[in-house]
């Protein structure tokens, strides 16, 4: 795509659904591509919240969370569908204020046995605490590996506290990462949680 046209698809990408679909010019390809983007990334999920991390997706299964998807800068905000997604976002908002603020809402993440015995045990580390995966493994009685494995597929960050969870000698992973933007999120959260200086 030429750079000129590749800017007007940013462009448009970013003005929100309802102007997109007010455009006069449907037959227009680029508006076509735009409003394509923007409208398979709003179906998806019942919010879209800016938080200090950037973008967070909601994504519902009835009243319960089933997934927080963290997403790209340049997406756009979008209100709650419905009350019980609004609840989360207020529960959302307040933890990034108070930290010590308890997660309430019902959740529903899909992942095996293992896993949801994993994620609940991530989910009795109080927050400004942090164990090992070899700690939190010893507490299961599995491996450590085991552990950094679900705490990789946990769909649900922040709710689900895997970042709780840090290496022997660092920090660890985040979502499956070892370097990058993932690590600042898990140094970020640390540190508004009083884990870490």
């Amino acid at each position: 795509m030429f750079h000129a046209e590749y800017s007007r698809v940013k462009l448009l990408e970013k003005l929100p659904l309802d102007r997109l679909l007010d455009v006069e010019h449907s037959n227009d390809p680029l508006i076509s591509r735009a409003l394509s983007a923007a409208m398979t990334i709003h179906d998806t999920y019942q919010a879209i919240i800016a938080t200090p991390l950037g973008r967070i997706g909601i994504l519902m299964a009835g009243t319960a969370v089933r997934e927080l998807d963290y997403l790209p800068a340049d997406v756009l905000e979008q209100p709650p569908t419905d009350a019980a997604t609004a609840g989360v976002v207020g529960q959302l908002e307040a933890y990034f204020r108070n930290p010590r603020h308890p997660f309430t809402m019902p959740l529903a993440p899909a992942g095996t046995a293992f896993q949801q015995r994993v994620w609940e045990a991530l989910r009795n580390i109080p927050p400004g605490t942090a164990l090992t995966y070899g700690e939190l493994a010893r507490q299961l009685d599995t491996a450590a590996r085991a552990v950094g494995g679900a705490c990789r597929n946990n769909p649900l960050p922040i709710l689900i506290p895997c970042h709780r969870v840090v290496g022997r000698q660092g920090l660890g992973g985040y979502a499956g990462a070892v370097t990058g933007d993932p690590l600042g999120i898990k140094r970020w959260l640390l540190r508004h949680e009083g884990a870490l200086p």
